[in-house]
């Protein structure tokens, strides 16, 4: 039987409440009964995320593998379908699948990531040609982005309305104009949607395979917001700031075959909406304190960038 995390137990029943606790009990039977069907034998320390366990496996005929579990969650509804779709170009292999306890059986990556490769231009170029790959032919019972279109402008009219912030009216009428020029009408493709260095590990059959999808159908170019969102406190302490991050969305949309200022109306948008989520709910670094305003900060000042030209 496995052994449940103390800080996982805990960052659990504290987001879920007794739905958290009741499933946390239940975990250690649930893996091992997983661990028996699918003629696995652990095969390292078990690890955790947000919301799962990770635990490293071995299978005679996959070699080595993970058994992920997680706590029933909207974010993971979709992503064993994101896998099967992508059948291992660009993303781990998914072996087994069991969607109602929300587990897979997924191939093996090392727990190296590219976000800790510490060259931003490696980082946006590694990112682009695996978003260009990912990028295939949407499944039919994935969600539509285009279909959360309403609901995203609606919110950017509540919070601009509702919240002190440091953002100009030119900033957010800006991301209100992406969504109605771009998000209402989306390409059929397959979408990330939780596309950053932290969900990209080395692997051995390929260099890099993405990891933990949300699984959507939309514009490749909204997983770049995800990304760049991700490198902001890299690059905007920097001596140039606004010549890191139009270098970074340059490197990424070559990379990616994507249009330029598509990339960076949606990674503006992104920004935009992070700013007004961490004043109203924080973030998962700094859900209050002295370093949650720095956050914000930092956002604002990424969304205010973004809705300048590109420099020429």
């Amino acid at each position: 039987m496995i052994v449940v995390p103390q800080a996982f137990a805990r960052s659990t029943v504290d987001r879920e409440g007794d739905a958290g606790t009741r499933w946390l009990m239940l975990l250690p039977e649930l893996v091992a009964e997983l661990l028996e069907r699918w003629d696995c034998e652990p095969h390292g320390e078990l690890m955790y995320g947000g919301v799962g366990v990770v635990v490293p496996v071995r299978r005679r005929d996959v070699g080595d593998a993970v058994l992920k579990v997680s706590f029933p969650h909207p974010g993971n509804v979709y992503e064993p379908d994101a896998f099967a779709a992508w059948r291992g170009c660009g993303a781990v292999v998914l072996h087994e699948r069991d969607d109602a306890q929300y587990a897979m059986l997924l191939e093996r990556a090392h727990s190296m990531t590219l976000a800790s490769v510490g060259d931003e231009d490696e980082i946006a170029r590694v990112a682009g040609r695996l978003n260009h790959r990912l990028a295939i032919a949407g499944p039919p019972e994935l969600p539509r982005l285009r279909d959360q279109a309403d609901e995203w402008d609606e919110r950017l009219v509540r919070d601009a309305g509702e919240l002190s912030h440091g953002m100009s009216r030119r900033v957010v009428d800006a991301a209100r104009a992406t969504i109605r020029e771009f998000g209402r009408v989306q390409p059929e493709l397959l979408v990330h949607g939780d596309f950053h260095g932290r969900n990209i590990l080395r692997a051995d059959r390929e260099p890099w395979l993405a990891i933990d999808p949300k699984g959507c159908t939309g514009d490749p170019a909204y997983d770049a917001g995800t990304l760049l969102k991700t490198r902001a406190l890299t690059l905007l302490v920097t001596s140039d700031p606004a010549k890191a991050v139009f270098r970074f969305l340059d490197v990424f949309s070559e990379a990616a075959e994507l249009d330029r200022e598509r990339v960076q109306r949606w990674s503006q948008l992104h920004a935009v909406q992070t700013a007004f989520w961490g004043r109203r709910h924080g973030f998962r670094r700094a859900r209050s304190g002295p370093e949650l305003p720095r956050y914000i900060n930092l956002a604002e000042r990424l969304a205010e960038l973004l809705t300048e030209p590109r420099p020429v």
